[in-house]
Protein backbone atom coordinates (compact mmCIF):
# COMPACT_ATOMS: atom_id res chain seq x y z
CA UNK A 1 0.00 0.00 0.00
CA UNK A 2 1.46 3.77 -0.85
CA UNK A 3 -0.58 5.66 1.55
CA UNK A 4 1.51 8.73 2.81
CA UNK A 5 1.22 8.00 7.31
CA UNK A 6 -1.21 11.03 8.22
CA UNK A 7 1.10 13.81 9.84
CA UNK A 8 2.06 14.01 13.24
CA UNK A 9 0.55 16.64 15.53
CA UNK A 10 2.88 19.68 15.40
CA UNK A 11 5.75 18.98 17.84
CA UNK A 12 6.80 21.49 20.34
CA UNK A 13 8.91 24.49 18.87
CA UNK A 14 12.00 23.41 21.06
CA UNK A 15 12.06 19.77 19.61
CA UNK A 16 11.77 21.23 15.60
CA UNK A 17 14.59 23.73 16.27
CA UNK A 18 16.85 20.71 17.92
CA UNK A 19 16.01 18.80 14.62
CA UNK A 20 17.20 21.74 12.99
CA UNK A 21 20.19 21.80 15.55
CA UNK A 22 22.98 19.86 13.26
CA UNK A 23 24.43 20.54 9.91
CA UNK A 24 23.72 17.34 8.62
CA UNK A 25 19.81 17.59 9.06
CA UNK A 26 19.95 20.85 7.40
CA UNK A 27 21.69 19.87 4.27
CA UNK A 28 19.14 16.97 4.02
CA UNK A 29 16.14 19.66 4.11
CA UNK A 30 18.87 21.45 1.71
CA UNK A 31 18.92 18.15 -0.59
CA UNK A 32 14.89 17.68 -0.12
CA UNK A 33 13.58 21.32 -1.03
CA UNK A 34 15.40 20.91 -4.46
CA UNK A 35 12.70 17.48 -5.01
CA UNK A 36 9.70 16.79 -4.72
CA UNK A 37 10.25 13.78 -2.86
CA UNK A 38 12.99 11.19 -2.93
CA UNK A 39 13.80 8.08 -0.87
CA UNK A 40 17.06 7.57 1.46
CA UNK A 41 19.65 6.66 -1.27
CA UNK A 42 18.84 9.71 -3.19
CA UNK A 43 19.98 11.92 -0.45
CA UNK A 44 22.77 9.92 0.57
CA UNK A 45 24.15 9.98 -2.72
CA UNK A 46 23.57 13.99 -2.48
CA UNK A 47 25.49 14.14 1.01
CA UNK A 48 28.78 12.45 2.18
CA UNK A 49 27.57 10.28 4.58
CA UNK A 50 26.39 6.92 5.84
CA UNK A 51 23.29 5.43 4.76
CA UNK A 52 22.54 4.59 8.30
CA UNK A 53 23.22 8.34 9.46
CA UNK A 54 21.21 9.70 7.13
CA UNK A 55 18.28 7.56 7.93
CA UNK A 56 19.18 8.27 11.30
CA UNK A 57 18.53 12.01 10.39
CA UNK A 58 15.83 11.49 8.54
CA UNK A 59 14.24 10.01 10.96
CA UNK A 60 14.24 13.03 13.75
CA UNK A 61 13.79 15.63 10.64
CA UNK A 62 9.93 13.29 10.92
CA UNK A 63 9.31 12.83 14.14
CA UNK A 64 9.85 16.89 14.64
CA UNK A 65 7.51 16.76 11.84
CA UNK A 66 9.44 18.80 9.19
CA UNK A 67 9.64 15.58 6.93
CA UNK A 68 6.50 13.50 5.83
CA UNK A 69 7.66 9.78 4.94
CA UNK A 70 5.63 7.79 2.74
CA UNK A 71 6.64 3.70 3.16
CA UNK A 72 7.10 2.32 -0.35
CA UNK A 73 9.08 -1.06 0.22
CA UNK A 74 12.68 -0.59 -0.05
CA UNK A 75 12.38 2.67 -1.43
CA UNK A 76 10.41 4.80 1.22
CA UNK A 77 10.21 7.74 0.24
CA UNK A 78 11.00 10.96 1.73
CA UNK A 79 9.55 14.75 1.11
CA UNK A 80 9.75 17.79 3.00
CA UNK A 81 6.60 19.04 4.39
CA UNK A 82 6.31 22.69 3.45
CA UNK A 83 3.60 23.91 5.57
CA UNK A 84 5.40 22.23 8.48
CA UNK A 85 8.55 24.45 7.91
CA UNK A 86 6.63 27.70 7.06
CA UNK A 87 4.36 26.98 10.52
CA UNK A 88 7.80 26.55 12.10
CA UNK A 89 9.28 30.43 10.43
CA UNK A 90 6.67 31.76 11.48
CA UNK A 91 6.98 30.50 15.39
CA UNK A 92 10.52 31.36 15.24
CA UNK A 93 9.34 34.92 13.98
CA UNK A 94 6.56 35.20 16.47
CA UNK A 95 9.32 34.35 19.69
CA UNK A 96 11.93 36.45 18.48
CA UNK A 97 9.56 39.71 18.04
CA UNK A 98 8.41 39.07 21.31
CA UNK A 99 11.91 38.52 22.90
CA UNK A 100 12.77 41.80 21.18
CA UNK A 101 9.66 44.02 22.18
CA UNK A 102 10.11 46.92 24.70
CA UNK A 103 8.74 45.56 28.05
CA UNK A 104 5.61 46.71 28.98
CA UNK A 105 4.79 50.01 30.92
CA UNK A 106 3.91 50.01 34.51
CA UNK A 107 5.37 46.51 34.89
CA UNK A 108 7.94 45.50 37.59
CA UNK A 109 11.13 47.35 36.83
CA UNK A 110 13.99 45.09 37.68
CA UNK A 111 16.61 47.51 36.51
CA UNK A 112 18.98 48.26 39.00
CA UNK A 113 18.92 51.15 41.87
CA UNK A 114 21.25 54.32 40.80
Amino acid sequence: MNSTREPNPPAPLSERLAALAHPARLEILRSLAELDCCCCKDVVGRLELAQSTVSQHLRVLVDAGLVRFTPNGPRSLYRLDRAALSDLGASVNELLNSCCAAPARGGSNNEPAE
